[in-house]
């Protein structure tokens, strides 16, 4: 028999809203924080390494409302009210895709991305990284597909395809590519 996993994530759950300056200035829901051009929020996106050196990739839900079917880094969210981020991080590894990492804090951006005329993405974004070798058991309700790719594959499948992607996605791959990579891969 197998298990049905809880809903973790809602249009009502309230999200941080934050300054420029990643201050706190209140809450929202997630809803509202993503109607029109977005107001500006705290969020995360985690990129999870195997030992093969290789990154995990999902295709976001049919069901999401901004870039549904996209591809997109391991995991992205938003930490809770009085949650830090690292914990935020672990929670929602798990919950989307059962498996547990010690992330690294890598850099943080803002940025600014509308779908279509359904709504947008602004964010102040914590970006990290992670190596974990766990069975992958995906959440239905988040996650469509997933799959691993080495980080060339990835290079070059944005670079002949980059509507596939999540605009977060192309731009923290940038980053992580130019200045992090080579110390991700580097075996301890």
């Amino acid at each position: 028999m197998t298990a049905v996993r809880q809903t973790v994530s809602s249009p009502s759950e309230s999200l941080i809203l934050v300054d420029e300056q990643d201050r706190e200035t209140g809450f929202c829901s997630k809803l509202e924080c993503h109607q029109g051009d977005g107001l500006l929020h705290r969020a995360f996106s985690i990129f999870l390494f195997n030992a093969n050196d290789e990154l995990l990739l999902q295709q976001r839900s049919a069901e999401k409302p901004l870039w549904p079917l996209y591809w997109s880094n391991s995991c992205c969210s938003h930490p809770r009210q009085g949650e830090s981020v690292d914990e935020a991080v672990r929670r929602r590894v798990h919950e989307e895709l059962a498996l547990d990492c010690d992330p690294v804090f890598l850099y943080k951006f803002q940025y600014h991305a509308r779908f279509n005329d359904v709504g947008s993405e602004r964010e102040l974004c914590w970006v990290f990284a992670a190596r974990c070798d766990g069975e992958v058991a995906a959440h239905p309700e988040e996650i469509a597909a997933w799959r691993w790719v080495k980080p060339a594959t990835l290079t070059a499948e944005i670079s002949a395809n980059p509507d596939s992607f999540t605009p977060w996605l192309k731009l923290e791959w940038e980053v992580i590519r130019r200045e992090h990579l080579d110390n991700i891969l580097q075996r301890d």
